[in-house]
């Protein structure tokens, strides 16, 4: 039989090391999460990011209604800008987070020191603020603070920043999506300008609001006169026939033929259809060509003018189609109680923690001996 179990110098040993390692500390952890550490407030606050496209007139018509969704990369965007520098420092700026997080006297655990650095402040900021999100894109943020109304007001602020952030979105995309449409419309307008005042430049110079309308009257004026110069041609034939020479009749006709020939060669020399020299005053040809140039020149700038402002009205609506922004389905609430630090949860894994780490020690230990 075996002789009776003595209790030998190894046993204190392990005894001593379980009260050193294990006992004493967790004693320790305990007195200071439930006398030292200082009670922290929870202020919940949940939205999530919409972007809603309202339809045209033809699909209310036709029975349909504006959709509602989620937008996941504006969630995901949100949720690194929530645990971002600049975030960190936008709250710091409007309420002295340094303040509000180094307010305990003696908390060197839980609480912020008194002077620490922006990366200290970004090592500290996802303890007290904690940002959750579901694949439905609904985000809530679970914000700590020493007192209350700080967490309500700590978690109202980083609201306001996140919807003011989406708005920022929300413009830059409306106006990456109307840019091209505004330069081009731009150019037209330019152009168009450009065209009018061309034309107008032309009318003061020549004098003339419509030279194709004036060509018109000029026409009429020559045709009268070949009219004429024919009725005088035929008296001339009958003079002849009928008269002998030297009749004073017959000189005039001749004179006047002579007259309405020079005035017919005159007008189509000012129309550019004569063949005797110019006179270096521009032709009726010259100036009507110039002005059907202009004034395609003009049509087609208002022809681009309009499709160009057609085409602007459509990109300004189809970026006001899709307008993003926050919808809240829990407002910031303001907590009664302290939540955090979770004492006995800390307490318990602390001392579970200590036990593991000596019973494997003490493992470590049985196993070297039993090799000697």
């Amino acid at each position: 039989m075996a002789g009776p179990t003595r209790v030998r110098k190894r046993h204190w040993g392990i005894v001593a090391s379980f009260l050193l390692l294990v006992l004493t500390p967790a004693v320790l952890v305990t007195c200071y999460l439930f006398f030292i550490a200082s009670d922290q407030y929870e202020s919940r606050v949940g939205f999530a990011v919409r972007a809603e496209e309202t339809q045209s007139a033809l699909d209310v018509l036709g029975g349909l209604s504006g959709l509602s969704s989620a937008s996941s990369s504006d969630t995901d965007i949100l949720y690194e800008y929530i645990l971002s520098q600049e975030m960190v420092e936008r709250m710091d700026a409007q309420l002295d987070l340094r303040a509000m997080f180094t307010w305990p006297e003696f908390d060197p655990v839980f609480a912020l020191a008194d002077t620490v650095s922006i990366e200290q402040m970004m090592d500290y900021w996802p303890r007290m603020v904690k940002v959750y999100y579901d694949n439905g894109g609904l985000i809530e943020l679970r914000v700590f603070a020493f007192t209350a109304p700080e967490a309500q007001k700590l978690a109202t602020a980083l609201y306001d920043e996140a919807s003011r952030k989406i708005n920022a979105l929300s413009a830059i995309a409306r106006a990456d999506a109307t840019r091209y449409a505004v330069e081009e419309r731009d150019k037209s307008i330019a152009r168009l300008i450009v065209a009018r005042k061309a034309l107008t430049a032309f009318r003061i110079e020549t004098q003339i609001v419509d030279p194709i309308a004036d060509i018109a009257g000029q026409m009429g004026l020559l045709n009268s006169l070949q009219a004429r110069l024919a009725e005088a041609l035929i008296e001339q034939d009958v003079l002849l026939d009928s008269s002998r020479a030297g009749d004073p009749r017959l000189q005039q006709v001749v004179l006047r033929i002579q007259v309405i020939e020079a005035r017919i060669a005159a007008e189509r020399q000012k129309l550019g259809v004569g063949n005797g020299e110019g006179d270096g005053q521009q032709s009726y040809a010259e100036v009507v060509g110039e002005f059907e140039e202009l004034q395609i020149n003009l049509q087609f700038a208002e022809r681009t003018y309009l499709t160009s402002l057609g085409a602007y009205d459509a990109a300004v609506s189809e970026a006001q189609r899709t307008s993003r922004y926050l919808t809240t389905y829990l407002r910031p609430t303001r907590a009664e109680t302290a939540t955090a630090p979770n004492r006995l949860l800390l307490s318990f894994l602390v001392a579970a923690f200590l036990m593991i780490n000596w019973v494997i020690l003490v493992l470590i230990y049985y196993s070297l001996r039993d090799r000697r």
